[in-house]
Order: C-alpha cells, then sequence, then structure tokens
C-alpha cells in the first residue's frame, strides 16, 4: 500500500504501523479512492491517550468528537453541503479490553451525532446505515485512541465488480497487492490457473489493461461467477486443470494464482494426487526468467517448487482472516526474451 500511495504520487509515508499506512498529502482527499491495495482510506479526525483496558474508560472517549474540526472535515470529503442521514462509526483496538468495540462505537457514534444534529445509526443490531451516512473509524493501539472519517462513501475494498463469490475468494485489496507484485507489463501475457471468482484476473486488468490475461478452473460454478465478475474487461476464461493447463511451453510471462489447498477449497483434479503437478506446471509454462506470485498457506510445499527449478525471489507473510498465509514471488531461471509464436496450439491466447 505504501509503494502504491507514492506512486499515485498522494503524499508523503509519515508510518507504516499495526495494518495501518499513514501518509500526509496536500492533494484533494477524494484522489485516494483511487488506492486499491487499502481496505479503506480515512482522514484523521482527532487523537488522544489511548483509555487503557477498564471498561468505564470507554465512555470518555466521546471527547474524541468534541476534540474534532467537523465542519472542515466535512468539506473536505463531500466538497459541499450534501445532506447528512446520519453516523455510523466502526471500531478495533489491540490487546485485550474490558469493554467490546460496540461500547466504543456507541459512545462516539452518540457524540458524533450530537454535535451533527442526525441521528447514530449503532451496529450492534447488524444492521446497515443508510445511504449519506458519514462512516467513521476508531482505532485504540495501546498509545493513542484516534478517531478518522472515510472519505468514500462505502468501504474501498467493496468493488463495483465483485457480483459474485466462491468459497476460497480472494480479499480484493489482497488480489491487488499481488497483482502489483507481479509487476505486469503492457503486452504480457497473464495467468491464473486456478482462478476461482476472478478476482486476481480482474485486479490484474484494472492495473495493466494491455496485458493479455486468462483464467482455468475446473470448476464450471467458479467460471461463470469469474466470468461474471469480469464483464467487460480483457479477461478470458477456460474450463481447465491446474495440474495440466492447455498452454505451450515457455509461453507466459505472469502467472497470479491462490492455490486450491489450505482449507476453503480442496484440491481436485491432478492436484488431488500431489502439489507437484501444480508447480510443475507452473515451470512448465513460464518463459525464461518470468514470475510467478501466488499466495501459499505455508512453506512446508515451497521446497517443491525449489526442486522444480522456481526460484524464490520475494517472501512475504501475512494474515488472512487470522491464519498465516504467505505472499511468494518466484522467477524462472534464465533471461526472458521476446517470443514469436510457433506451430499451433490447443490454447485460448
Amino acid at each position: 500500500m505504501a509503494a502504491e500511495i507514492l506512486q499515485l504520487g498522494l503524499g508523503l509515508i509519515t508510518q507504516i504501523g499495526h495494518r495501518e499506512v499513514h501518509f500526509r498529502t496536500h492533494r484533494s482527499a477524494s484522489g485516494a479512492v483511487a488506492l486499491r491495495t487499502a481496505d479503506d482510506v480515512f482522514l484523521l479526525a482527532s487523537q488522544c491517550a489511548d483509555i487503557g483496558v477498564a471498561k468505564q474508560g470507554a465512555s470518555t472517549l466521546g471527547r474524541l468528537a468534541d476534540l474534532a474540526d467537523l465542519d472542515s472535515l466535512l468539506r473536505r470529503v463531500r466538497g459541499g453541503p450534501v445532506p447528512l442521514t446520519g453516523v455510523e462509526v466502526s471500531a478495533s483496538f489491540l490487546g485485550r479490553r474490558n469493554f467490546n468495540r460496540y461500547d466504543v462505537e456507541d459512545t462516539v457514534g452518540h457524540a458524533l451525532a450530537r454535535r451533527l444534529a442526525v441521528r447514530y445509526h449503532s451496529r450492534r443490531a447488524g444492521e446497515g446505515p443508510p445511504r449519506n451516512c458519514t462512516g467513521w473509524r476508531v482505532t485504540l493501539d495501546g498509545e493513542h485512541a484516534t478517531l478518522m472519517l472515510r472519505i468514500a462513501d462505502r468501504p474501498l475494498h467493496r468493488r463495483d465488480y465483485r457480483q459474485r463469490s466462491v468459497p476460497g475468494s480472494l480479499h480484493p485489496p489482497l488480489a491487488a497487492a499481488m497483482a502489483r507484485m507481479a509487476d505486469i507489463r503492457p503486452g504480457h501475457t497473464v495467468v491464473d490457473p486456478s482462478c476461482g471468482a476472478g478476482t486476481l484476473l480482474a485486479e490484474a486488468a484494472r492495473q495493466q489493461p494491455r496485458a493479455r490475461l486468462y483464467g482455468f478452473d475446473l470448476d464450471v460454478s467458479a467460471l461463470r461467477a469469474s466470468e461474471e465478475n469480469a464483464a467487460g474487461l480483457p479477461v478470458g476464461f477456460v474450463r481447465a486443470d491446474a495440474g495440466h493447463l492447455p498452454l505451450p511451453d515457455g509461453s507466459i510471462d505472469r502467472i497470479l494464482n491462490n492455490p486450491p489447498w489450505g482449507g476453503q477449497v480442496s484440491p481436485g483434479g491432478l492436484l488431488a494426487a500431489s502439489t507437484s503437478f501444480w508447480w510443475a506446471e507452473l515451470r512448465r509454462v513460464l518463459a525464461p526468467g518470468a514470475t510467478a506470485t501466488v499466495l501459499l498457506p505455508g512453506l512446508e510445499d515451497l521446497p517443491t517448487g525449489i526442486r522444480h527449478g522456481l526460484v524464490p525471489i520475494h517472501l512475504q507473510r501475512v494474515r488472512i482472516s487470522g491464519a498465516q498465509s504467505f505472499l511468494v514471488h518466484l522467477a524462472a531461471p534464465g533471461k526472458q526474451e521476446r517470443r514469436k509464436p510457433r506451430g499451433r496450439y490447443d490454447t485460448p491466447m
């Protein structure tokens, strides 16, 4: 996310913390909605000392609303006198506390609603807020209690293209981060061997629309979902086994993949017998010097990829739904060269 902020020229990175990247900008706040690796983006409203673990401390957090210049913040986000229908607040904190998130949200939400003369919509009942409801966030990190205002009408991770989902579907900001790590260039041929709902390819197409992108999956329902999610994008989908792809040797510039093992999805086809088929296909179809960016639930399988000749060039630990996983960037040996197609192949290209 920090790299994307800098590339887009949004501002100066001031801090990278737990699940947060702080940056200072002199541009319009609305420019930050272009970020694809962010779950959400907020304007800093106010800060005070963390309240600690005692439950009575949560009742003092209303002062965050009193410290904020609400009129200035809303002008920066909304750009004009847009009528407000209410206030909604989400909260999170580090460490064990003797209160829950709803105690924090309700205290701050009622204080904000009082100052703005609108209704507060609590999350306790699980109901969604109405349109034009301002979204606020409160975090407690052990040092500070922080109040922030969402710059968009809804969280950035809610993509308009995401019409359907299947088990194991990737969180769009994570898929966007993988596509950025892949460094896809114009004219590259990009493949997802087990594409699921097509999230990786949809994000890749938005970052590099001049690439050629193809997705494969054995599950017909997954292919239907991916076709719906990638409607209007330059992405093609074909039913195929990730362990035996209908692609010629050395024909692919970039592979993006969240392989079907690790919990939510069981491997099928050849991969049900051995993950070695998957590694062998990655190595076979990658051109010399080409790369694969994959999400692995653990590292115990990585030596298999190394034995097949793939070289890890970057590894990053991430947490997904509380579980540890690894983003791994691998390269096929050799220097990548321009290739001319030879012969006829049974491929979607």
